[in-house]
């Protein structure tokens, strides 16, 4: 299968996948894969297929083998990371983000995903940067700024968790007051 032909199939494949046809799409791929071992587009595409089946260590082959082919693959990165979160494997995770991360700085979430293997590995200190970063990218996703929160009253900084209840006050109350609830400070006012 020449190049050309190759970029067509793939094309079938994405359409396929746009209209829900995925066993067009995984056939596509398949025959894509015969013809090249190598085709990051349809490794991955096996990758998704491993881990939508809960095969998270066959997943993570897979993406490890896109990451080999194509090391400028941000989304092979990053799905390792993903895929070793998943399997407990929270520094290795630090590590894949930081790859996805070093060649999408503005990956929000690599970011989140990091800063989550570095709380589950008790590096609260190196989490804060990564969340700053992804709340700065996601100003009103509640998911950065909950897990901020929890960092910086963990890490002893009850005023900096209290800026950031009062900072979801105004568009998350109900994460807000949870917040408040779990650490013991004030509740934000009501908007």
């Amino acid at each position: 299968m020449g190049r050309f032909e190759r970029w067509v199939w793939q094309q079938v494949a994405n359409w396929a996948l746009v209209f829900g046809l995925k066993g067009v799409a995984r056939r596509v791929f398949d025959r894509v894969l015969a013809a090249d071992p190598d085709d990051p587009r349809a490794l991955a595409s096996v990758g998704f297929r491993f881990a939508q089946d809960g095969r998270f260590r066959e997943a993570l082959a897979q993406f490890g083998h896109v990451a080999r082919v194509a090391p400028d693959n941000v989304e092979a990165h990053y799905n390792r990371g993903f895929l070793l979160q998943k399997l407990n494997d929270h520094e290795a995770a630090v590590d894949a983000f930081a790859r996805a991360i070093a060649l999408a700085p503005n990956h929000d979430l690599a970011l989140y995903g990091q800063a989550l293997s570095l709380i589950a590995l008790k590096r609260l200190d190196e989490a804060v940067p990564p969340l700053e970063r992804n709340t700065k990218l996601q100003p009103m996703s509640p998911y950065g700024w909950y897990q901020l929160a929890r960092v910086q009253f963990d890490r002893g900084k009850p005023e900096k968790t209290q800026v950031i209840i009062d900072h979801l006050g105004k568009f998350e109350p109900k994460i807000a007051a949870q917040l408040a609830r779990e650490t013991g400070l004030r509740a934000p006012p009501r908007p």
